[in-house]
C-alpha cells in the first residue's frame, strides 16, 4: 500500500541553558509585541479609514519598527519568529472573515502562551542537533521517541508553558502513515459523563475524571497561592508554579488517555459515528462544565478526525438534534420524554429493555450508516410514521 505523506510534529521536552532561556525569553516578547502592534495597526486602519492591511503592510510595518529608537530591541532577535507572528495574525483574520473564529484578541504577558516559530532559514538540524538562530549551542532535547528515518523538520516551535517546562514540537513529513486495511467493523458512539464513552457494542468505558482525582491537591495550593501577596515576589512565583505543574498532570494524563484510546477506535473500525455536541453551550450549564471539561469531548472529536483522515477511516457526526437517547433502536418508537436521571428504559412498543447509552450508541450507528449509504439527512423525528425512515432501514439491513 502506497504511504501518504502527511505533516506531522513530533514534540520533545528540552532543558536550555541560562544563555538560550534568556534569548528565548527576550524572543516571546518580541512576538508578543510584533503582533500585538500589527493587530492594532489593523483595527485602527479599519476604525479610521475602512482600510484593510494585509500581511505585506504589516511586514514593511515591522521593517520600519525596527529602525526607530524605541523598538530597536526588536533586531537582537531572530527576525524569523517575528515574520511568523505576522503570518500568524493573517491567518487569525482570515478565519475571522470566513466566520471560522472570532475576532483577533491582543496576547497577554501572564495568560498568553509563550512560543516562537522558526523556519529553515532560522535554525540548524544535523546529526540530531538542533540549533537555533542567534544561539551558539544545539538545545539539549531529550529525544523521548525517534523522528521518521531521514526527516527533516520544516518547521520548528519552541514553547515555555505555565509550569515552566520547555517543548520544542519540529514539524516533519511522515512517510510511515499510511492507510489501514479495511475493516468492516462500523461502530456508534455515545459520549457520556458517569461513562465517558459509551460504545454501540455495548462496551462502556470508564471516565477516569482525571481533574477530580487531583482536585484535592489542587484546592489546596490553591489557598497556598491565594494568601501571597500579588506582584513579582519568589515565594508567590512559586505558588504560582506549584499549582500550574498540578494542572500539566492533569492535561497530560487526559491526553495520553485520549490518545489510547482514539488510536484503537481508528485501528478496529472503518467506520466511527459520534454525535456534533455543542460543547460550548454545553458549558453555560454551571452544574455540570468542569465535569465536560474534564472529559474533554472536544479533543475526543479532533484527535478521532485526524487520525481517522491519516488512516483511510471514515467519521460521521450526526446532528446534535437527533433524539439518540428516546428512540427505541429495536422498533423505531419515539419516546414522549427521557430526564437524563433515567438510565434504563423499556420500550412501550415492543417491550425492549434499554440501557440508555447504549441504545442511543446503536442509534447513532444506524444514524451514520443511513446517512454514508445514501445520504438520507439525520433530523429529529417529530412522530413515528407507520414506514420506517432510511436510517432504520440501514439499520435493519446491517
Amino acid at each position: 500500500m502506497k504511504a501518504k505523506h502527511v505533516k506531522r510534529a513530533f514534540k520533545y521536552r528540552f532543558y536550555p541553558t541560562d544563555a538560550q532561556a534568556a534569548e528565548l525569553s527576550r524572543t516571546f516578547g518580541c512576538v508578543r509585541k510584533v503582533y500585538n502592534m500589527a493587530l492594532a495597526a489593523r483595527t485602527e486602519a479599519w476604525a479610521l479609514r475602512r482600510e484593510r492591511i494585509n500581511y505585506n503592510t504589516t511586514s514593511a510595518m515591522l521593517t520600519a519598527w525596527k529602525k526607530t529608537e524605541e523598538l530597536a530591541y526588536l533586531n537582537d532577535v531572530s527576525s524569523v519568529p517575528l515574520q511568523q507572528a505576522l503570518r500568524h495574525l493573517q491567518t487569525a483574520f482570515t478565519n475571522f472573515f470566513l466566520k471560522r473564529a472570532r475576532y483577533p484578541r491582543f496576547k497577554s504577558r501572564k495568560r498568553s502562551r509563550k512560543s516562537a516559530e522558526y523556519t529553515t532559514s532560522a535554525f540548524r538540524f544535523r546529526h540530531g542537533k538542533l540549533t537555533l538562530a542567534k544561539m551558539a549551542e544545539p538545545l539539549e532535547i531529550v529525544w523521548s521517541r525517534p523522528l521518521p528515518e531521514g526527516a527533516q523538520p520544516s518547521t520548528v516551535t519552541v514553547s515555555q508553558d505555565a509550569a515552566d517546562r520547555w517543548f520544542v514540537s519540529l514539524l516533519v513529513e511522515d512517510p510511515g502513515i499510511r492507510p489501514l486495511p479495511d475493516a468492516e467493523a462500523a461502530v456508534g458512539i455515545d459520549a457520556g459523563l458517569n461513562h465517558l464513552l459509551t460504545l454501540s457494542t455495548g462496551e462502556k468505558i470508564t471516565n477516569p475524571r482525571h481533574e477530580r482525582r487531583d482536585r484535592k491537591r489542587l484546592a489546596k495550593s490553591q489557598r497556598e497561592l491565594s494568601r501571597k501577596a500579588r506582584g513579582n515576589g519568589s515565594n508567590r512565583a512559586k505558588a504560582r508554579r506549584k499549582v500550574a505543574r498540578i494542572h500539566a498532570r492533569i492535561a497530560d494524563r487526559r491526553r495520553d488517555h485520549l490518545h489510547k484510546i482514539t488510536t484503537r477506535l481508528v485501528r478496529d473500525n472503518q467506520t466511527i459515528v459520534i454525535e456534533d455536541l455543542s460543547v460550548r453551550n454545553l458549558l453555560k450549564n454551571r452544574n455540570i462544565a468542569r465535569a465536560i471539561s474534564d472529559a474533554a469531548w472536544s479533543d475526543f472529536r479532533s484527535m478521532l478526525e485526524y487520525k481517522a483522515q491519516w488512516y483511510g477511516r471514515e467519521v460521521i457526526a450526526v446532528d446534535r438534534w437527533f433524539p439518540s437517547s428516546k428512540l427505541c433502536s429495536n422498533c423505531g418508537m419515539l419516546q414522549d420524554r427521557m430526564p437524563l436521571h433515567m438510565r434504563t428504559w423499556t420500550c412501550g412498543g415492543c417491550g425492549t429493555s434499554h440501557d440508555r447509552d447504549e441504545n442511543a450508541a446503536k442509534n447513532l450507528l444506524a444514524a451514520g450508516l443511513a446517512v454514508s449509504a445514501c445520504g438520507a439527512g439525520v433530523r429529529p423525528q417529530r412522530s413515528t410514521p407507520g414506514g420506517q425512515s432510511a436510517m432504520k432501514q440501514e439499520a435493519l439491513r446491517a
